[in-house]
Order: C-alpha cells, then sequence, then structure tokens
C-alpha cells in the first residue's frame, strides 16, 4: 500500500455543503469513498491557512490516488492535490542508488 498527503481547498459551494453536514460527515465520506477504491483513511485535519484540509491516505497506487484526486476536483467542491510520502527506509533504499548524473555546467 502506498501512503499519500492529500491537501486541499473548499471552494463557495464546498464550504456550504461543510457548514450544513459539518467536519466529522466528510471523515465518514472520504472513509467510504477510500474504502471503495480498496484503501484507507489513516489521518484527515481541518486546517487554517492556505490549505482547508491535510489527509494522509493509503492506497494501492498510484493510478488510484489520480482517480480519487480527479473525482473530488471534478466535483467542484473542493480542488485537491496528492503527494507521494516516503518511508525513512524508502529514502534508505534511494539514497543506495547512484544515477549517472552531471549537475549543468559540469
Amino acid at each position: 500500500m502506498r501512503k499519500y498527503l492529500f491537501s486541499g481547498t473548499y471552494t463557495s459551494s464546498g464550504l456550504k455543503g461543510l457548514a450544513v453536514e459539518g467536519g466529522s460527515s466528510r471523515i465518514e465520506a472520504a472513509k467510504h469513498s477510500l474504502a471503495s477504491m480498496g484503501g484507507s483513511l489513516e489521518a484527515f485535519y481541518f486546517a487554517l491557512g492556505e490549505k482547508d484540509f491535510y489527509i494522509i491516505v493509503n492506497l494501492p497506487d498510484d493510478v488510484t490516488a489520480a482517480a480519487v484526486t480527479m473525482a473530488g476536483c471534478i466535483s467542484e467542491t473542493f480542488s485537491i492535490k496528492s503527494t507521494v510520502l516516503l518511508t525513512p527506509a524508502e529514502i534508505d533504499a534511494a539514497v543506495k542508488k547512484r544515477p549517472n548524473f552531471r549537475p549543468p555546467g559540469e
């Protein structure tokens, strides 16, 4: 299972819906949506600032993550972006790989 950070911003219609349903119902909706794609919700936080929410999810693969983010954006109630999260062990594996890389100007 891959881990993703979803961050997003509600549109005015999304905020109106949130005002009617409340925050807890969004968590349940996210759990249901993710489960329908073979995934799960790890954490869901509302935020004040640049983004309205941050969600950490587990999904089978990048294609599934893209499908989930597209569904959210198509709803026109929020815009959402996904970020792949890596574990410390995955970074350990990455630093052992050495690409044949030449910096610009060298």
